[in-house]
């Protein structure tokens, strides 16, 4: 049997920067600002904790949902710092980055058809984790002029039919935006007026 793509996964544009990162990967004296891959070597406390781990015998699958442990702490970091309230059990999920995140999150909740409202610039993967669920991209432009922000008035605008959510990502991939508390909450008013997810 001949192998063949899925049409949806054939109709994708191939990702520019990694054709950029193919074309710089050998250059000299070139700084790499494309993946958030830090400029030092994980520091030796962190291996260190890694490597008492494995020696423990921390080397099988964990829950599905990540270690309980782990979220247990996320939730206390949560309640302490921001005073927010979630059960580790059924409100926190591990994944092994943002995409992975939001590639399962719009597997969850989008049907056929149903669009995701995304600011743009966006990273280059996020549209697609959208269109490979069955969901359209509708884009919300920024520019330096807006601060590369969203308004609660453009996501007003372009709730039309068939809106079912907005993404956001905080801070802001690849503009590293980040708004204020009180630039949140007007969102927030809005994603809850449209009755968005």
């Amino acid at each position: 049997m001949k192998i063949e793509i899925s049409k949806t996964v054939e109709q994708m544009a191939p990702s520019g920067i990694r054709a950029f990162f193919d074309l710089v990967l050998n250059m000299k004296d070139v700084i790499s600002l494309g993946v958030g891959e830090p400029d030092f070597v994980t520091p030796w406390n962190i291996r260190e904790k890694v490597i008492c781990s494995l020696e423990q015998g921390y080397t099988s699958y964990t829950s599905n949902k990540g270690m309980p442990e782990l979220r247990k702490q996320i939730t206390s970091f949560l309640k302490q710092r921001y005073d927010m309230d979630y059960d580790f059990d059924n409100e926190v999920l591990i994944t092994v980055g943002v995409s992975e995140g939001l590639d399962l999150a719009m597997r969850a909740i989008l049907n056929p058809k149903d669009k995701v409202l995304v600011p743009e610039p966006v990273y280059v993967s996020y549209g697609p984790v959208v269109e490979l669920a069955g969901g359209t991209v509708v884009t919300l432009k920024t520019d330096i002029k807006s601060g590369f922000k969203i308004t609660p008035k453009q996501i007003d605008q372009a709730c039309t039919k068939g809106v079912k959510t907005l993404m956001i990502n905080y801070p802001c991939n690849p503009t590293g935006v980040s708004y204020t508390k009180k630039e949140l909450e007007a969102i927030a008013k809005v994603v809850k007026k449209n009755d968005l997810l």
